[in-house]
């Protein structure tokens, strides 16, 4: 089984509902394939008597169990009714309710189940990010009402950096250590920065998604990493095709597949025209809302000042795109993309966009939301971050170059710390420190 950092906080959410009396449900959201079912499936099967799980997906004629009075007693006794030999436990029972999104009923009824404490209630869903009036999917239903207060969301995503480290056996103790060389001057052995520089390496190749990862784990073969990746991504645009509405598939589709030409490109911010020559917003803003909502992306904005709240401050209108896991990014590319990464020798524009790609979905895993700093057209920083109540900047570098937006950066607002992330090992000064990229894992 892979570790997952977001099975403590499954354990945090029974601990609070059984301890303090929370009435809510769990709602985990995220893209397709990121490990949500597998994870709420071995929650519920060991720290549960009981666990019942039910697929609207797979299961449509069970959606009759939410038809009719949605109070917790006649929905649990119509779940007695529709499945045989269920065991409902006060107190030691899961119900995990999967592709909640098939039915709309059911999510209307979180609010009676949350309310009703005998049993625990986890649903979760593909698409979820989708306001439903986005969705074209007819399977799709919409509910009558959501319940608002009733449940408590989660956003998994897939691997991050830490938890890769872990699938190929490292434990946390040894990964922390390299934490002490934040904040100071000593610096990183060689031997110790080499091994953890090349393992960053593979995670940019194979990346997060857990199918991939234990695959790897498993087999060692980049060749069906690749060949896995690419139906991952053929799942996701069949998604598109299906969810998507009218004319939007097309579109949709379009921007998808522009985003890794953007970034190879390293543009300053989104260009609608890179999609469609002589196209606006006008035309593609839905779509790009669609990815995001979608989780295929994230996204990251241009403040006009560098302040908190960064939201404040973004510049709806200029705005970058990064594929959700750096892995799909490289497959798109292709593999002699891959082995020039895994290599070291990969070089271009293409080499800054992939390392801001993974910089940018490490912070989205660390719970950062992205912006960056643009203030002319030749100084530029990758990614501001709120952290402990002030902005921190955040410079990405393939190699090692000279810092100048940083150090501009620095003179002007001065933070109390200034990140520089490179491919060489770490120093510090004054406030700027540089690190190693894979120390994004702390930051």
């Amino acid at each position: 089984m892979l570790k997952r950092k977001i099975y403590s906080k499954l354990l945090e959410w029974k601990e609070k509902r059984h301890k303090e009396g929370i009435k809510k449900c769990l709602l985990i959201k995220g893209a397709r394939q990121v490990g949500k079912t597998f994870i709420i499936k071995e929650f519920g099967k060991n720290k549960y008597e009981s666990f019942v799980n039910i697929d609207f997906y797979r299961q449509k004629t069970l959606k009759q169990i939410f038809d009719g009075e949605l109070s917790s007693e006649e929905v649990y006794k119509r779940m007695t009714a529709n499945i045989p030999q269920i065991k409902l436990i006060p107190g030691k029972t899961l119900i995990f309710l999967d592709e909640i999104q098939c039915c709309g009923n059911a999510r209307t009824a979180l609010k009676f189940l949350a309310e009703d404490m005998r049993f625990d209630v986890i649903a979760s869903g593909s698409l979820l990010g989708l306001s439903y009036g986005e969705d074209a999917n007819d399977e799709v239903e919409e509910p009558m009402s959501l319940p608002v207060g009733y449940e408590t969301q989660l956003m998994m995503y897939s691997l991050d950096f830490e938890e890769f480290l872990w699938a190929y056996g490292y434990d946390s103790a040894s990964i922390y250590s390299l934490k002490d060389y934040m904040g100071n001057n000593e610096q990183i052995p060689e031997v110790i920065h080499n091994k953890y520089e090349a393992l960053f390496r593979e995670y940019m190749v194979v990346g997060g998604m857990p199918e991939v990862v234990v695959d790897f784990a498993e087999h060692k073969d980049f060749n069906r990493v690749m060949e896995i990746q690419q139906n991952i991504i053929a799942l996701y645009q069949d998604d598109i095709s299906k969810h998507a509405k009218g004319r939007e598939k097309s579109l949709v589709r379009m921007c998808y597949d522009a985003v890794p030409r953007q970034l190879a490109k390293e543009l300053k911010k989104f260009q609608y025209s890179t999609v469609e020559k002589g196209q606006t917003r006008r035309k593609y803003g839905g779509s790009i809302k669609w990815l995001k909502d979608s989780c295929l992306v994230n996204a990251c904005y241009n403040v006009s000042e560098p302040y908190i709240p960064l939201m404040a401050n973004s510049k709806e209108e200029q705005f970058k795109l990064y594929i959700n896991d750096t892995g799909l990014l490289t497959c798109m590319y292709g593999f002699e993309t891959k082995r020039a990464i895994l290599n070291n020798t990969i070089k271009g524009n293409a080499r800054g966009g992939i390392y801001e790609n993974i910089i940018s979905e490490c912070l989205v895993k660390r719970g950062y939301t992205l912006h960056y700093y643009k203030p002319d057209d030749n100084h530029e920083l990758e990614f501001l971050i709120e952290k402990e109540g002030e902005v921190v900047p955040i410079e990405v570098k393939a190699g090692n170059t000279a810092s100048v937006s940083l150090n501009n950066f620095i003179n002007d607002f001065s933070p109390s710390v200034a990140y520089k992330l490179i491919s060489n090992r770490n120093g510090r000064s004054g406030v700027k420190e540089t690190l190693p990229h894979y120390f994004v894992m702390f930051i």
